[in-house]
């Protein structure tokens, strides 16, 4: 496969996986204060992505997907309100495993990656496209 095409589809494994990236970041932030339906029911729990590459043979090329989709353990935040609904006994309420600050460095983050895979392939099109231009020519 030539250099140009192999380019290609890097990048586009790269905004695939920077695009899953950026829907779990967004759940995680749309969630960052949904609490349980019932007293003493666990919150929402913060989703995380792990990414691995993958050797694609046809193209012989190496490529970045999405390994596994999962949810962070560790521990809710409680807080006292005893007026909420999902309180329990003791007047709790679980709070989400969601931290804004980590987040929004994630969504800056994957934002700039899918936004330098595009650049890459905007290159690379216009690359073929000079090529073509100077075939003609």
């Amino acid at each position: 496969m030539d250099p140009l095409s192999a380019s290609l589809k890097i990048a586009g494994s790269g905004l695939e996986a920077q695009s899953t990236r950026l829907r779990i970041v967004s759940e995680n932030i749309a969630n960052s204060r949904t609490t349980g339906d019932t007293p003493g029911a666990d919150a929402y729990r913060r989703k995380i992505i792990t990414f691995d590459s993958e050797l694609d043979r046809a193209s012989g090329t190496t490529l970045v997907h999405v390994k596994k989709l999962g949810v962070d353990r560790s521990d809710f935040v409680e807080e006292y309100d005893p007026d909420h609904p999902a309180a329990d006994e003791n007047g709790m309420v679980k709070l989400p495993n969601v931290n804004m600050l980590i987040e929004m460095a994630d969504l800056r983050e994957a934002n700039r990656s899918y936004e330098a895979n595009l650049q890459t392939i905007r290159q690379t099109r216009d690359l073929i496209s000079a090529t073509i231009d100077l075939l003609k020519g």
